[in-house]
This record gives structure tokens, C-alpha cells and sequence, in this order.
């Protein structure tokens, strides 16, 4: 089965300091058994493609319902290195 990099950002952004609205939205996909690549401006993690719609919707909802102002979400065919 194909699988995709998700790569996302939640703002507000504050250097060094996550507030919830991150480490909540990070939550929600671990909660999916998936690990997330944590980085200072993005974040990624690697998932099914049939996963990916129910796993994005998680982390999107934890981020708004925990004050995020701002989502973005790209994703792009995963492939070995």
C-alpha cells in the first residue's frame, strides 16, 4: 500500500516555547500509533494513504480546539531512501 509524508504547521509560532495547540495537534497523530518528526518549522510524519484523511482531521482538530490561528498541511508521495 502507498503511503504519503504529511508535513504540517500550527501557528501561532513561538520559538522554542510549543504551546498546546501544537503539542496537541503532535498528540493526536502519535495517538494513531504514527511518529511525528518533530522540526522548528514543520513537522512530519509518514502514513497510509488510506489513513492520511482521518489522521489529518485528528491532529487539525486538536490544533484548532487548542487555539490555533493557522494549519498548513502539504503532503507528497513517500518513497525508500
Amino acid at each position: 500500500m502507498a503511503s504519503l509524508v504529511v508535513e504540517f504547521t500550527v501557528e501561532p509560532f513561538v520559538e522554542g516555547q510549543p504551546g498546546p495547540h501544537v503539542k496537541e495537534a503532535v498528540a493526536a497523530v502519535e495517538r494513531h500509533g504514527l511518529t511525528v518528526d518533530f522540526g522548528p518549522f514543520g513537522s512530519t510524519f509518514v502514513v497510509d494513504v488510506q489513513q492520511m484523511p482521518i489522521v489529518v482531521a485528528d491532529m487539525m482538530r486538536a490544533a484548532y480546539d487548542n487555539g490555533a490561528t493557522f494549519v498548513s498541511v502539504t503532503a507528497a508521495r513517500h518513497t525508500s531512501s
